[in-house]
């Protein structure tokens, strides 16, 4: 009887990057005729790599890339610490009335909780940009180019732009949470404060996400501060009607759902402590 061996190739980390580099580069060959050659510097090909990634069209995605970037992102998702839900729990600020709510400081793609959620835009593909710091941007770096993927079969569905206020979820990918739900914010103008029409398609954005969560059985749901940022809804209203929003939905609905409201900036992380205090009357 005749044996048959599978080859299998260990690659070292820069070893790694260059691989996936020359992919993309030969995937996208009128990005290869404009760059100039591949940094020396292992931080410098990291980020070649993140911005190939970033502005990678969605198109059939090959076994031998998606096998080494995972193990890429994998590897460096071990780097930055996995956060679990206990130690959530054991850490930081609990409330327990109407649902238990956690608020939590730091980067969205480190919380192994069952969903995490990315302000989306309208075309729901991620962000486009190259290294760009808003969180489209690092949720689908983290994720990997499946995330994409998967987003660009339910727009193919659909057929129009995801609608402001409303919610789809994927799966998370290399992410430590099991799923992404991905919503679109409503974008408010410079010289303006939001009216009601948009204060209502924010609280759309949370209640499409919980809704959601019920329907694919999600026990814990983490937020970040949603159209703030890049959308430039003011910190403290957003806040204060992501909170009316979650404790209203929870009235209505006798759910285990846990809700971690995730702040990066410190700006939003003293207005949720002060916000949820009051609210609760937690001291």
């Amino acid at each position: 009887m005749k044996k048959f061996f599978k080859l299998v190739i260990i690659l070292n980390r820069d070893e790694q990057i260059k691989f996936l580099i020359e992919i993309l580069l030969n995937e996208m060959p009128e990005v290869k005729s404009q760059a100039e050659k591949v940094p020396n510097d292992p931080i410098s090909q990291r980020q070649l790599l993140r911005a190939l990634m970033n502005i990678r069209p969605p198109m059939p995605l090959k076994s031998s890339f998606l096998t080494i970037q995972d193990q890429l992102l994998q590897s460096e998702l071990q780097e930055k610490k996995i956060i679990t839900l206990d130690e959530i729990k054991n850490s930081l600020l609990i409330t327990h009335y109407p649902l238990p709510i956690k608020l939590w400081q730091g980067d969205i793609t480190r919380l192994k909780v069952d969903a995490i959620v990315n302000a989306a835009n309208s075309a729901l593909l991620g962000c486009f940009v190259p290294l760009h710091n808003c969180i489209d941007n690092a949720i689908h770096s983290a994720a990997g180019l499946q995330l994409r993927d998967a987003c660009n079969k339910i727009m193919n569905e659909q057929a129009q732009e995801e609608p402001t206020g409303s919610a789809k979820i994927t799966p998370a990918f290399n992410l430590p949470s099991k799923f992404v739900i991905h919503t679109v914010g409503p974008i408010i103008p410079f010289d303006r404060d939001p009216n009601v029409d948009e204060e209502n398609l924010l609280a759309s954005c949370y209640e499409s996400c919980l809704n959601l969560a019920i329907k694919n059985q999600i026990q814990s749901i983490a937020f970040c501060c949603i159209s703030t940022g890049e959308f430039h809804f003011p910190n403290q209203r957003a806040a204060e009607i992501a909170i009316e929003t979650v404790e209203n939905f929870a009235k209505k609905f006798d759910c285990p759902l846990t809700v971690i409201f995730n702040t990066f900036k410190e700006i939003d992380t003293d207005i949720y402590k002060f916000l949820l205090r009051s609210h609760f009357n937690y001291l």
